[in-house]
């Protein structure tokens, strides 16, 4: 799931044909201005790397609201694994002002009942609140969705209600919920509908996918079976 700045959660899941290894040698990609200064963004974040920067300034347990993920350990493993990516928000002094995961779903999840090794999930992409408004949350989405392969997937997000910080943002549910469709529509996402529970159980949250040029009708077909609970037939 995502948390936009300050927060907002999203699930966002890359379904292909196989698992593709995914971590490179870090790289910065842009870097951002806003009032709390200069933002970079870093691309395929090894452990090592993550270990290198402050987590709890931001997005510890020191802060005033509990983020999505409170340890920095969590974000290195996630890194740690061959088939995920973690794109870092970095302030000049070293600590992380956002972040995104892009990693296997939990094997839990419905979406898991692709074939082995066709789905993979952007789990969040969290800016803290000092760094909003400044288009960090659109770059580390459009770092995520670089993927070569990228016309012969399928992209979903998922918002949840319970996860946005209204409070924070002065907004209701409603307008949280419209704020995430701008921000998702311009990288071809639209809303779709599925009958899983928990996006259900508010009218408010979102499920959108963008769907790309070269992906196969039976995936296509598998991924509607998915959205209504119906488990695909193997092939």
């Amino acid at each position: 799931m995502v948390a936009l700045s300050p927060c907002a959660a999203l699930m966002l899941t890359i379904i292909g044909r196989q698992p593709v290894a995914l971590i490179q040698r870090p790289h910065q990609i842009a870097s951002r201005e806003t009032p709390a200064g200069t933002v970079s963004l870093l691309n395929h974040c090894t452990p090592e790397t993550i270990r290198g920067f402050d987590f709890d300034t931001f997005f510890g347990l020191n802060d005033h609201r509990e983020s999505i993920f409170i340890r920095r350990e969590t974000l290195e493993s996630r890194a740690a694994n061959p088939e995920s990516s973690v794109v870092l928000a970095v302030t000049k002094d070293r600590r992380i002002a956002g972040f995104g995961v892009f990693a296997p779903p939990d094997a839990e999840d419905r979406w898991s009942q692709m074939q082995a090794g066709a789905i993979m999930e952007v789990e969040l992409v969290e800016v803290h609140e000092q760094f909003r408004t400044r288009h960090i949350a659109g770059d580390m989405l459009r770092l995520m969705l670089g993927h070569p392969r990228i016309e012969r997937m399928i992209v979903f997000m998922v918002g949840y209600v319970w996860t946005w910080d209204l409070d924070g943002t002065g907004l209701n549910a409603q307008a949280y919920h419209n704020m995430l469709m701008r921000l998702f529509s311009p990288f071809g996402f639209r809303e779709l509908k599925t009958n899983e529970a928990n996006i259900c159980l508010r009218p408010e949250n979102l499920f959108m996918a963008r769907i790309g040029s070269d992906v196969p009708d039976e995936w296509l077909k598998d991924f509607k079976y998915l959205r209504f609970g119906v488990t695909p037939q193997r092939r």
